[in-house]
């Protein structure tokens, strides 16, 4: 049987698969956007070498990290689906398990993290 996966290592996989996902469905691909997801993957590395117990909390942070570096790069992102103004959706809880992309106008989930659609 092979080794277990270190609960932190595991996270970190979790987040840049997930993330990566969601930007891949919303076709923002690239390599300098898989650099940015990259960057905030290993910064948490060290943020949950320092706080084991975090680990839960790491995909939605990763999320947050390349939301905020694609702010300055490329521009809001996700864009929320469902209203007509564009703002880009939220992640909740914003430190917690289980995040999901949710639209802070109508204050309702739209997808797990990892699981979002294109843009309709």
């Amino acid at each position: 049987m092979g080794r277990m996966e270190d609960p932190a290592e595991a996270a970190l996989h979790e987040a840049r698969a997930r993330v990566l996902a969601d930007l891949g469905a919303r076709e923002v691909t690239g390599p300098a956007i898989v650099s940015l997801v990259e960057d905030s993957v290993a910064e948490r590395r060290w943020w949950v070498g320092k706080w084991p117990d975090g680990a839960p909390f790491v995909p939605g942070l990763v999320a947050q990290d390349v939301q905020d570096a694609l702010l300055e790069t490329y521009g809001r992102w996700p864009l929320c689906p469902h209203c007509d103004d564009p703002h880009a959706l939220a992640v909740e809880p914003e430190l917690g398990p289980d995040p999901v992309w949710v639209c802070e106008v109508r204050r309702e989930a739209v997808a797990p993290l990892g699981e979002l659609g294109p843009r309709p």
